[in-house]
């Protein structure tokens, strides 16, 4: 079979491999029919352009997340049809359209028992990390009982890739983290596919306001289709931007959607007394706690894996109409132009993508 691989810092390409095999009794060989790649330039707050990127595909190729081997297959969601299950595997057959996701839960362990699968002693990220990912076209999968879900014949495949980490993520990392309430002020710095997908989710808990911020006027376009209140275009202003539409008071969550120090200055500057800062972007760097603005006001910061444990129910809310993540596919591709895919992604802004879709032959 054929995937796309991680040679090396900066460098990817299409590789030859075996076809995966049943290593475990718990395991399934899925062939896959849809992916995505994982990650987006985005711009600095302060207007600076950067070559840092948001998502773990891009993290891994630039170097910023070391865990994964070189010659990995990468990456981590998608979906596609069981050709094969072992010996212990019950709740799924060959022939049933599953999504994969990159966290794996064997479901036993300490930290599954409290629904965080991404930490998971013997699983956790797996798919694109330990074993290869998704952008090969078959695929392992440890613990296929627990790990995999069920397409629903009311979810196109589409609708189900974006299930399988984007909405996931910003449900998790970013609304629920978040601690978003009915009648609240939310902001989100970085109007990418997971800051948008936040836009989605946070309208399940019936917010007041959402404030997405970012450079790309395009994004934002979209962020006020997908039900963002306010936009503001992020330079010097932005801070006096937020204040003036919160009458000075500062937001009850602002979610950091890009990955870097000055994404993250810029969240501490505009969250209100009492309001929660929620990290999902992957930082490469240190950043300053500014200690001296939040000493006295309350704020909460949390940080999170994402566990992946609210797919069921967002195939729920997917299958009622209640979130479409669909408009944020802007480009599809078939897998032979996987490194043309990558190679545009890398350079999402001028390119203009936001989400893509690879399709298997």
């Amino acid at each position: 079979m054929k995937g796309l691989a991680f040679l090396g810092k900066g460098q990817y390409g299409v590789v030859e491999r075996e076809r995966p095999k049943i290593e475990l009794p718990s395991d399934a060989i899925v062939k896959m029919t849809k992916t995505t790649i994982c990650g987006t330039h985005l711009p600095t707050p302060d207007g600076l352009d950067t070559d840092q990127s948001l998502g773990t595909d891009l993290h891994i190729i630039h170097g910023q997340i070391t865990t994964v081997a070189e010659g990995r297959i990468l990456g981590h969601e998608g979906v596609g049809v069981i050709t094969e299950v072992g010996s212990a595997v019950k709740a799924f057959k060959p022939g049933d359209k599953v999504i994969v996701t990159g966290i794996i839960p064997c479901g036993t362990c300490h930290f599954c028992k409290r629904g965080t699968y991404g930490h998971c002693t013997t699983g956790g990220w797996v798919i694109g990390n330990s074993v290869d990912g998704t952008h090969g076209e078959y695929v392992r999968v440890p613990y296929a009982d627990t790990g995999l879900n069920r397409v629903s014949e009311k979810v196109d495949d589409v609708g189900s890739v974006m299930i399988a980490d984007v909405l996931p993520t910003a449900l998790e990392c970013g609304v629920l983290s978040g601690k978003v309430q009915p009648g609240s002020t939310v902001a989100i710095v970085g109007a990418g596919p997971v800051g948008l997908g936040v836009v989605l989710t946070a309208h399940l808990y019936s917010p007041m306001r959402i404030i997405v911020i970012d450079m790309d006027e395009n994004r934002l376009r979209l962020a006020t289709q997908m039900g963002a209140t306010h936009v503001v275009v992020s330079g010097p202003e932005t801070v006096k931007a937020v204040m003036d539409i919160t009458g000075g008071a500062g937001v009850d969550t602002v979610v950091e959607a890009v990955g870097l120090p000055a994404a993250f200055d810029m969240c501490q500057k505009i969250v209100g007394v009492g309001g929660t800062i929620a990290n999902i972007g992957i930082h490469g760097s240190t950043i300053d706690l500014d200690m001296g603005r939040l000493w006295n006001k309350n704020i909460t910061i949390t940080t999170r894996l994402v566990d992946t444990v609210t797919i069921p129910q967002l195939i729920k809310l997917v299958e009622a109409g209640k979130i479409d993540a669909r408009p944020l596919v802007t480009h599809t591709y078939k897998f032979a132009d996987i490194v043309r895919a990558y190679s545009e992604f890398d350079a999402a802004a001028k390119n203009k993508v936001l989400k893509s879709i690879i399709e298997f032959d």
